[in-house]
This record gives structure tokens, sequence and C-alpha cells, in this order.
């Protein structure tokens, strides 16, 4: 019997995050620090309009590109969040999580031999989804003495006759890198001149540490040419009700919208109620959690500055991505033997990227007292090695 499996698919690579998960989850005592899932339940009145909208039999299908009112309130929050003008009618589609949106956007927008710009280390979907979409992924490896910030030089040269698509994973995961409204504006002057489309993916939009966040479709000029990516799993502590959104010009949404009817058909009903409660009466909940997720990471780089841990200041998302480079070990061989000394589960850098050689990601979606135990953990393992070498 022949192959009848994708060779396309075979190549591409699984997640290295969920490795080191499904190991931990299994393993007595273990503490897992890898997945990006916030410790917070949903907030109360959130889960209450999706209880609610079950009691109503609001179990229906929604319309192909979302509930209108859900669309209304996704529009309202760009509005007074970051300024940007999105017609809830034809420039916003409601997907499963941010992921469907990153997929869909892409397959949308990419003819074969199309190029995509991806600044990594960063999230683990954006290569697999460009193959996938026949394009061809062009990696920039972002360096820590720039606080992993896309540089204007690494952009342009980066640049080809085939350049379709520049991925902008900011606020960043995994390294927590943020870029600023003159980091951005220089990028944009590039985007524009070489006629680029942006992915911006700003799902950790609301967890910024420093100053607000800025979206590049902000910037004159950039709006038309930017795919914003965002959803409710990592602000509203919602990852299970698997709801996500996309915001550009209504000619790629209205494609989007296409591929996304025959695949998906519309987002879950229940969340979309329920993220309607969010975006209207979920401000306040953001914040409490924010301030903790700052808490924590305050508490965690100042733990790395006690051991003598190199690790730049994140001010975004909820991860920091320390140097383990001093150990003389591979990022999974760190990993793999913290695991097995320790119990404490972290993500090798080079599940981002091969530029996260010699860097781990470890989450801070966790309570302070588990952070507490994994770092008293780290600190002996760390102790170790160094008395070993």
């Amino acid at each position: 019997m022949r192959n009848f499996l994708s060779q396309k698919v075979i190549d591409i690579k699984p997640s290295g995050i969920r490795k080191f998960f499904d190991i931990v989850s299994e393993m007595k005592d273990a503490i897992s620090l890898g997945v990006g899932e916030p410790d917070f339940d949903t907030p109360w009145h959130i889960r209450d309009e999706g209880i609610y909208a079950f009691e109503r039999g609001k179990t229906f299908y929604t319309s192909n590109a979302g509930l209108k009112e859900l669309r209304v309130e996704i529009s309202n929050y760009l509005k007074r969040s970051q300024g940007l003008d999105y017609n809830p009618n034809n420039e916003i589609l409601v997907t499963v999580g941010g992921s469907e949106a990153i997929d869909i956007g892409l397959r949308t927008v990419i003819n074969p031999g199309d190029e995509v710009i991806i600044p990594q280390p960063s999230y683990v979907s954006y290569e697999p989804c460009a193959i996938l979409a026949g394009a061809a992924p062009v990696i920039i490896d972002l360096k820590a003495e720039n606080e992993f910030r896309l540089t204007p030089e690494e952009l342009l040269n980066a640049i080809t006759p085939k350049t379709k698509v520049l991925i902008l994973p900011y606020p960043n995961n995994p390294t927590g890198a943020i870029m600023e409204q003159e980091d951005l504006e220089k990028i944009a002057k590039i985007i524009i001149e070489h006629d680029i489309l942006v992915m911006s993916d700003e799902i950790y939009a609301e967890l910024t540490y420093k100053d607000k966040h800025v979206s590049i479709a902000s910037i004159n000029g950039m709006k038309e040419r930017t795919i914003l990516i965002n959803g409710f799993s990592k602000a509203y502590a919602m990852t299970g009700w698997r709801l996500g959104y996309a915001c550009a010009p209504k000619e790629i949404i209205k494609q989007m919208t296409k591929i996304h009817q025959f695949a998906i058909m519309c987002a879950p009903t229940t969340s979309q109620y329920a993220a309607v409660e969010a975006l209207k009466n979920g401000d306040e909940d953001v914040i409490k959690m924010r301030q903790a997720y700052n808490q924590r990471r305050r508490y965690l780089m100042n733990a790395f500055k006690n051991m003598g841990l190199e690790c730049f200041e994140p001010y975004g998302a909820f991860y920091v991505f320390p140097s383990i480079k001093e150990f003389g070990m591979t990022s999974e061989e760190f990993a793999t033997k913290f695991l097995t000394e320790e119990k404490v589960a972290v993500v090798p850098g080079t599940a981002f990227g091969e530029c996260g050689e010699g860097y781990l990601r470890i989450s801070y979606a966790y309570s302070l007292e588990t952070l507490k135990i994994a770092i008293k953990r780290l600190e002996n393992f760390i102790s170790r090695l160094r008395n070993n070498k």
C-alpha cells in the first residue's frame, strides 16, 4: 500500500513545548513552568454569562464572522485601548483562538514561493503555518543584546523581492520582549517602502509592564497593511474557551472568512457570549491579573540576580528567558536534567527557534508559592552544576 501521508506535514517537527508538559504530567510531585496558561480561573461574571447563554438556549451557529455584538465590542475595545478604528461589519473576524487567525491569515495572503519573515525566538506555530500555507520561511535570529527586539537593519537584511509578510510577535513569547513606539516607527517605514504586509500577533497586548502597548496598526500608513491578531486566552484567562479574532482590511477579512466558513463554520457560540461580557466589564479583572504577573516577574528577576543567572528584563507577556550558556549544556540537556533531578519542567529555548539555544523559557503564569518552590530547586540545581565544574 502506498504512503498516504503528506511529506510537508511529516517534515514539520512537533511542538517542543508539549514534550516536557507530557512528561511532567505523569511525574509525582513535579512542577511545570512550561505552559503559557494563566493560573487564574476565568472571572465569575464572564463564566456566568457563558452559563446564562446555555440556559437561554443560545447554542446555535452564529454568523461566520462571529456575533455582531461581539464584533462591535471588539471594535470598541480596540478604539479605547489602541486608538484603532475597525469596522465591525467587515474588518473583524472572530476565530477559534488566535492560532486559527494566524493559520487562515497566512493561507489567505500567501501564494506558492512567497517569503514570510519570522523573527525568532517566537511562538511555535508561525513557521509551520507559513510552510503549510506554501510560503518559504525566512528566519531572523533576534539577539539578547538588542533585548530581542527586531531592528531595522535585521529586517532590511531579510527582505528580498519575494518577501510578502512580516510576522511581528510582540509582546513576545518566549522572551517577554516588547517593541515600543519608536521601534515600530522605524520598522513601519521599511515595511511601507518595500510594500510588505504585517501580521501583528498582539495576544499579550494587555500584559505589558513598562508602558502601554502600542500596535503597529496605529502608526500612519500601517492599518491598511496589517493583520492584527488578538484574543481572550491570556488577558482574560480564557484559554479553554478557544476564542480569538483578526482585524484587517475588508478585502483580507472577506477571504479569511471564506476559509473560516469552510473549515470551522463559526467560533464556539457560548464563548462568544462570554467574551462580550469580558470586553464590556472585564477591565478591572485584567488590571488585577496584570499586577499579579508583574509581582511574579519582579520576584523572578530578583531571584535570578541573587543566583547569578543572566537574564534580560522582560516587559511583556508572562515569560522570562534566562541564559544557561555558562553551564556548557544544550538547552535540551539542561531542561531534561533539571526535570529528572529536581522535578521542574521548563522549555528549552530551541523550541522557539534554533537561536533559542542556550536559553530556557520559564512561565510565571503560576502562583508565587509555586514559583518560590521551583526557584529554590533551580538554585540547588545550578549550585551543583557550578560546584562540579
